[in-house]
């Protein structure tokens, strides 16, 4: 973990510093990202899959932190479900996003960029249609 870039988030008051590390924030993404009604779920790996049935839920899931000259870069990849007005809910995304890491962190963040790859239809519905 001494390789990692952390993010120094206060000035060296005598107390000393603190610096949150890129996985929080990810994991504060994933939640806040969890809140916003119509995401259906969160982009993962393999392995975040393999984790997730063996009963342990991976927040970071779908979050992507990156700490760029210009400042901290999220990408965020996500499964929308079908009939809701994507523009909405990624911008709801972005808002809830950054509201919640300027209020846990008080980070600025540089972007939010909000990647839909995939809608899920309802199960129910598609049972439906077929009978």
């Amino acid at each position: 973990m001494a390789d990692q870039p952390l993010v120094n988030v206060s000035e060296n008051t005598g107390l000393g510093t603190v610096e949150i590390a890129p996985e929080v924030i990810e994991v504060i993404t994933g939640i806040a990202a969890s809140e916003v009604d119509g995401l259906y779920t969160m982009r993962g790996n393999f392995a975040s899959g393999v984790v997730e049935r063996l009963g342990k839920k991976t927040h970071s899931k779908g979050v992507k932190v990156e700490l760029t000259e210009n400042g901290i870069v999220i990408d965020l990849f996500v499964v929308l479900n079908f009939g809701v007005s994507i523009p909405k809910v990624a911008q709801k995304l972005q808002e809830n996003i950054r509201q919640t890491l300027k209020t846990m962190t008080a980070l600025e963040i540089a972007e939010i960029n909000v990647h839909v790859v995939g809608v899920q239809m309802d199960k129910e519905d598609t049972e439906e249609t077929n009978e």
